[in-house]
């Protein structure tokens, strides 16, 4: 899942607010070793050249709460 991670974050879905500054980039995948999902990278931005990523996931659906900061 490392390269589909690296695509995440290069070409996301959309991307999401998080509760403590964090953004969440999401990209959809139909074949996952768990069916079809979401690949949710959480990462944090130290600069706009600069960041880290602090966890990743998969998801059945998005969250409906948060703010969508971008979306494809």
């Amino acid at each position: 899942m490392r390269l589909r991670l690296i695509e995440t974050l290069a070409e996301p879905d959309l991307v999401q607010q998080g509760d403590a500054g964090e953004l969440l980039a999401a990209h959809h995948y139909m074949q996952t070793p768990l069916g079809s999902k979401y690949l949710v990278v959480v990462y944090r931005e130290t600069s706009p050249e600069f960041g880290f990523v602090l966890t990743a996931h998969l998801a059945r659906r998005l969250s409906a709460r948060r703010l969508v900061l971008w979306k494809c």
